[in-house]
């Protein structure tokens, strides 16, 4: 009984982030208000209360979920037999893909502004991130060792994939008519070809 009123308040917890999400499309992180949420949940603003102590609190939780997606489809790309080069073109796609998620895009831009004096959303921040950097970390240096990859510097290169991630999403939410989206992925394409070997 305990493990199904668990699983049963975790899945409330997760309708009022999916809610979030939604909220999010329409007037960013900044603007979104819980009444707005719980409206979107269809559920009392007290309820709110029970899984979430405060506006800031949902922000973590919305973090939490966008790291935990991209942990997942790691997880997907590791384990789907492709090589290393083939796992950083399946990254570099995903990170364009969810960089035309409305929702996201508003949720980090808002997110970065809030990082500048909120210690706490800054460092769980960094906590994904490094975890992503780990992981492509470990597939470059892979296909280095593989002779599949140039040797490169995988933390570098790493971290470039990674600043290139958030700041295509920053620009294309403040300028959407800058770029291509189709023009930046056969751009991606090339640099991952630039370090390829033969």
């Amino acid at each position: 009984m305990p493990k199904l009123a668990s699983a049963t308040r975790q899945r409330r917890r997760q309708e009022f982030i999916a809610a979030a999400w939604k909220c999010a499309v329409r007037s960013g992180y900044r603007d979104l208000t819980i009444d707005a949420v719980c409206a979107e949940a269809g559920v009392s603003k007290g309820a709110f209360y029970v899984y979430f102590a405060s506006k800031r609190e949902l922000l973590l939780a919305l973090l939490d979920d966008d790291a935990t997606g991209w942990e997942r489809l790691m997880d997907e790309f590791a384990s789907s037999g492709a090589s290393p080069r083939a796992r950083l073109r399946l990254f570099t796609r995903a990170m364009l893909e969810r960089a035309g998620d409305p929702a996201l895009v508003q949720v980090r831009a808002d997110l970065w502004t809030v990082m500048l004096t909120e210690v706490e959303v800054r460092d769980r921040f960094v906590e994904a991130m490094e975890r992503r950097r780990t992981r492509l970390r470990e597939w470059i240096r892979e296909g280095v060792e593989s002779g599949e990859l140039t040797p490169i510097p995988d933390n570098a290169f790493a971290s470039i994939l990674l600043a290139l991630g958030d700041g295509l999403l920053l620009h294309g939410a403040v300028a959407p008519a800058g770029f291509r989206w189709s023009n930046i992925r056969q751009a991606l394409d090339v640099l991952l070809e630039g370090i390829s070997r033969p």
